[in-house]
């Protein structure tokens, strides 16, 4: 039985990963990190510091909160032993290899900027495409409350796309955008040009639209519901455990 803990488990996606590990037979929640959190059937703490010195024995740490705080609770989770899967985008790769340095021997991290399969599949997709077309543009849609953009779902398209072709843009970027309207060719990430929409109506969508002369191809993934990322996050609190270092993408676990 994997014994796992839940950082922000009394938000939405915290909930949505509680109810996913009770349901599995093969783990469950022994503690629970909020500074606001609610009654529940397990351990709670305020913060990573007092689920420490409890001596409550967890094998997974589950994040999920704010990028503004998950990298405090990693930089005291992985030196004390916790495996960590993480979700809460935002991080630079910097950070993230930081903060694997930090880990104690044997421990891992894991983060995956999208825990679905199905958006895992449209940035393998879209590598596979990105030889054959010379223009991409990436277009990713989240909630209005989603405190990053572009999302790390977008800015790993693009990466992967950069990394998949040795191709040159030829369409206008920036420089054409006109006075007043800066910004309307979106963010370059390694050239690929990303555009965010923040909208009430959306969980989480991304679409990646490539262009070559006389055709276009549109890949696209939507998500409705927090309970498509759960399977993702099931595979890695069961994978982690058997890696060390930095493991980034659910692709590592997919194959």
């Amino acid at each position: 039985m994997i014994k796992v803990a839940v950082a922000g488990y009394a938000g939405r996606m915290g909930s949505a990963v509680v109810d996913a590990v009770t349901a599995a037979e093969d783990m469950e929640v022994v503690a629970g990190i909020d500074p606001f959190g609610k009654e529940a059937p397990f351990a709670t703490f305020a913060s990573i510091d007092e689920l420490l010195a409890s001596g409550v024995e967890a094998e997974v740490l589950v994040d999920f909160t704010q990028p503004s705080v998950v990298a405090e609770t990693l930089a005291k989770a992985l030196p004390a032993g916790l495996n960590c899967v993480v979700g809460t985008t935002g991080m630079s790769r910097e950070t993230l290899d930081s903060l694997a340095a930090s880990a104690a021997k044997g421990a891992c991290l894991f983060y995956a900027p999208n825990f679905t399969t199905g958006a895992v599949l449209m940035m393998q997709f879209a590598r596979a495409a990105a030889p054959y077309f010379p223009e991409a543009e990436v277009i990713e849609m989240h909630h209005c409350n989603k405190k990053d953009a572009p999302s790390g779902t977008a800015v790993r398209t693009a990466q992967m796309i950069a990394e998949a072709r040795d191709l040159t843009s030829a369409a206008p970027g920036s420089e054409t955008e006109i006075e007043g309207c800066e910004g309307a060719r979106g963010a370059l990430v390694d050239g690929v040009p990303v555009h965010s929409v923040r909208s009430m109506g959306f969980v989480a969508s991304q679409e990646i639209i490539f262009g070559s002369m006389g055709q276009s191809l549109t890949i696209r993934h939507d998500s409705w519901d927090r309970t498509s990322y759960m399977p993702g996050v099931l595979l890695g609190i069961r994978e982690v455990g058997a890696r060390e270092g930095l493991i980034v993408g659910l692709e590592n676990f997919m194959d």
